[in-house]
């Protein structure tokens, strides 16, 4: 008995796993596409494109970390009554599906107008169509987290992100190609998605078909009970997960109108489009949280499960320890090389400046991010969505206060303290609960390293400037080399200052390696 439970674990833990390592690599594509998009479409048809993509990206995170979670969750807490949780949340969420793809169908022309630009409503149409698929691959990913086969989900995700990406890529440049206009591009990469979408269904019908699941229901359950809990885990789970997207959306909907202040100027587009530049440097940024994320929220429900708050407690402070060394450290090595980066990725340099304001959301993301997941994981799912909202209320209330006056710069601003608004709330919660300790030195000591780090890079910059001419490959070359060496010496700062265990630096990757070169600098007293 004993080991057979051991063996479902183990499986469990696996499948955790696979999902994990398939969420990194799809957030891994969805932010690298961006950038040969935008060197395709240029700004002003990146600015055409981000209007829609918070649709687009809302209707994926409903089908991937949304209702699969959701249902996976009821049939984990109701594992006699698989067969009738499946049929009634496929109802419940086909039907959302259908409500938010006519909201959003038929309202495209009041939604363009809002965001002042009324040629979007074709973009807005197409992406409300995702709203129609996203039902099915969130049904069937659902049950086979339900039954901890995570295969199905893994290669489903990875399957529609590539698929999204080669028609999204190939399809907007044809288009161009072909003399069609930026808005036809932006409506073929919107497309992109419902390829996808169809793919990811066609990769989970297979599997559907080749379950063996005869088992069917025992005892009774109450309809109302199932409706009751989708109402619930939809309010808190899925506004949890989408805080990114929220920050985007509210730049979708009134950026552009503040910017161009109602006259539809070609200039304001412009600016949105090199605003949105921010947007994958920040998402490849916060992937490593975001797995942290991930990974933490089954620990952390076994622990409180098995009733034990000092592993709780260490799995926390953990995490935030390495998310507080990641953020500190990937914002501010961007924030040093984004000149060249920015041209590296975009063909030329401008905007600079507001993008070195918004990369410093990428500590603040992580942050809150992976205390939201801390919450999740202990069954507090409601206080993670209101800081959601509040983050999301914060961000359109200072674009409107800051964008009239600073523009795309005043846009980044509200950005970050959104953020930091989000996190804050978060990591008080998890303060207030007993569940971290010893973070103030630690961030002292992160600080020092994050200091030396800048001071370095900016005298490498210095003289590569001095010595290499200014071109996109002398660019390149600068990022590049700048991060490498940037990186190490950030961890070789850390290990100096032992700011991490060794069975922290275990859970890193590489983190092996590392704690080897701490034990021997250790013995040889360097």
């Amino acid at each position: 008995m004993n080991d057979s439970v051991g063996a479902k674990r183990q499986s469990a833990w696996k499948g955790a796993f696979v999902l994990v390592v398939a969420g990194i690599v799809t957030k891994i594509l969805s932010a690298v596409y961006r950038v040969p998009f935008q060197n395709i479409v240029g700004d002003v048809g990146f600015y055409i494109y981000q209007q829609v993509y918070p649709f687009l990206g809302i209707a994926v995170m409903l089908s991937t970390s949304g209702f699969p979670v959701i249902i996976s969750k009821l049939m984990n807490d109701y594992s006699d009554h698989k067969q009738k949780i499946m049929k009634i949340s496929a109802f419940y969420v086909t039907a959302a599906g259908l409500v938010l793809f006519a909201l959003m169908y038929a309202g495209a022309a009041s939604l363009a107008g809002f965001m002042g630009d009324a040629r979007l409503v074709m973009l807005i149409r197409v992406a409300a169509f995702a709203f129609v698929l996203f039902p099915f691959t969130a049904i069937f990913r659902g049950y086979f987290q339900g039954v901890h086969d995570m295969m199905p989900s893994a290669l489903s995700q990875i399957t529609e992100q590539l698929l999204r990406v080669a028609v999204l890529l190939g399809l907007s440049f044809w288009l161009l190609k072909s003399g069609r206009s930026l808005y036809a591009a932006g409506a073929g990469a919107a497309s992109g998605s419902l390829a996808g979408s169809l793919a990811a269904l066609c990769v989970l019908a297979v599997f559907w078909y080749k379950r063996k699941d005869t088992k069917t229901d025992g005892g009774h359950i109450e309809t109302g009970v199932i409706v009751k809990k989708l109402l619930l885990y939809s309010v808190t789970i899925c506004i949890s997960s989408v805080l990114m997207l929220l920050i985007q959306l509210v730049d979708a909907l009134n950026l552009y109108s503040l910017l161009s202040d109602g006259t539809g100027s070609h200039a304001a587009k412009q600016l949105k489009g090199i605003y949105d530049r921010g947007q994958p440097l920040l998402q490849l940024g916060t992937v490593f949280a975001v797995s942290i994320a991930a990974s933490l929220v089954p620990s952390i429900s076994k622990a409180v499960h098995e009733n034990k708050p000092f592993i709780i407690k260490e799995k926390a402070t953990s995490a935030v320890k390495l998310c507080l060394a990641v953020g500190i450290g990937a914002a501010a090595g961007l924030f040093c090389i984004l000149d060249p980066v920015n041209i590296m990725l975009f063909q030329n340099s401008e905007g600079t400046q507001t993008l070195q304001i918004f990369s410093l959301s990428i500590f603040f993301a992580s942050i809150a991010l992976t205390a939201a997941a801390i919450l999740q994981g202990a069954g507090h799912t409601v206080f993670p969505a209101v800081s959601v909202l509040a983050g999301g209320a914060l961000k359109w209330v200072l674009n409107v206060w800051l964008v009239p006056g600073w523009g795309i710069t005043g846009a980044a601003l509200a950005t970050v303290l959104a953020f930091a608004a989000a996190a804050c709330l978060n990591l008080q919660r998890i303060w207030s609960k007993g569940w971290l300790t010893n973070l103030g030195g630690v961030f002292a000591r992160l600080c020092g390293c994050s200091l030396l780090m800048v001071s370095f890079l900016l005298a490498y910059m210095k003289v590569w400037q001095l010595c290499v001419p200014v071109s996109r490959a002398g660019a390149a070359g600068e990022s590049l080399s700048a991060s490498v060496i940037g990186g190490l010496l950030f961890i070789y700062c850390m290990i100096r200052m032992k700011i991490f265990t060794d069975e922290e630096l275990s859970s890193l990757p590489f983190g092996s390696t590392l704690s080897k070169l701490n034990k021997r600098r250790e013995k040889y007293g360097r």
